[in-house]
C-alpha cells in the first residue's frame, strides 16, 4: 500500500544520508561493513513499511545488523524517525529496488531475508513481480549465506499457496510452515514480531500464513 507523500519525512530522509542510502548505483556494491562500523551478520526486509517489525528486530538484537529494503520515500522516513529516537545504529535504511537486491549485497553476505505482507500481484499478467517469483528467489539465494533463510508472512491465501508451490518447484527446503500463525504453540509465537498489517488483520479474525525456507544447494 502506498503512503500519501509527507514531506518532513522527505526532509528528514534527505538530512541523514548517513542512515539511509537513496537510489545506489546497481553497478556498484555497497560496502556494509562501511556503512554499519562493523562485520556483525546482515539481516534484510524486503519492504519495510512503516518498519515497526525492522525496528524492533534492530532493537532486541544489538549484535546483528539490519536492512530496510524500502522503495517510498514517506516509509523511509517513518522508519528513520524511529531509528532516531531509539538509537538503533545496526539499522540502515537503503532506497532501491527488490529486484536489485543481488547488486545491493554481496553474494553469499546475509543471514537472514524477511517477506512480510508483499503486494501479492494477483493477476497471472503480474506474476513476475511478486516477492517469491523464481526470478526474486535466484536472487535472495545469491546474497543469501549457504545457512541462510527466507522468513515469509502474508494474510493473502493465494499469495502463499503461489509462494510454497514457486519455492518448491525452484527445490527449497520447507524449516516451518504455518495456516493459522496465531495459533500455534507458545514457543513460536513469543518469538513472533507482528507488523502494522499483521496487527490489523489478525484482530479481524483473518489468518496469518507463515513459512520459513532454506536453499540447500545453489541452483545452477
Amino acid at each position: 500500500m502506498r503512503l500519501r507523500n509527507k514531506p518532513w519525512a522527505v526532509k528528514l530522509v534527505n538530512e541523514h544520508p548517513e542512515s539511509v542510502l537513496q537510489n545506489p548505483d546497481p553497478e556498484k556494491k555497497i560496502d556494509w561493513a562501511a556503512r554499519f562500523g562493523n562485520n556483525n551478520p546482515i539481516e534484510i526486509e524486503v519492504g519495510s513499511g512503516k518498519g515497526h517489525f525492522i525496528t524492533t528486530l534492530a532493537e532486541n538484537n544489538p549484535d546483528k545488523n539490519y536492512v530496510a529494503l524500502e522503495l517510498q520515500t514517506t516509509a523511509a522516513g517513518i522508519i528513520l524517525r524511529t531509528k532516531l529516537e531509539k538509537g538503533l545504529d545496526n539499522l540502515q535504511i537503503l532506497r532501491g529496488d527488490a529486484a536489485a537486491i543481488n547488486h545491493f549485497f554481496d553474494e553469499n553476505s546475509t543471514s537472514v531475508i524477511y517477506l512480510n505482507f508483499s503486494d501479492p500481484w494477483p493477476k497471472s499478467r503480474h506474476e513476475k513481480r511478486r516477492l517469491t517469483y523464481k526470478s526474486f528467489l535466484a536472487k535472495y539465494q545469491e546474497v543469501l549465506k549457504p545457512e541462510g533463510h527466507l522468513e515469509f508472512k502474508t494474510d493473502n491465501s493465494g499469495l502463499y499457496a503461489y509462494s510454497v508451490q514457486s519455492m518448491n518447484n525452484f527445490g527449497m527446503h520447507f524449516d516451518f510452515v504455518s495456516v493459522d500463525l496465531h495459533h500455534e504453540k507458545p514457543e513460536i509465537l513469543e518469538k513472533n514480531i507482528e507488523t502494522e498489517y499483521e496487527h490489523k488483520f489478525a484482530a479481524k479474525g483473518n489468518p496469518i500464513y507463515a513459512l520459513h525456507a532454506s536453499f540447500e544447494t545453489k541452483n545452477l
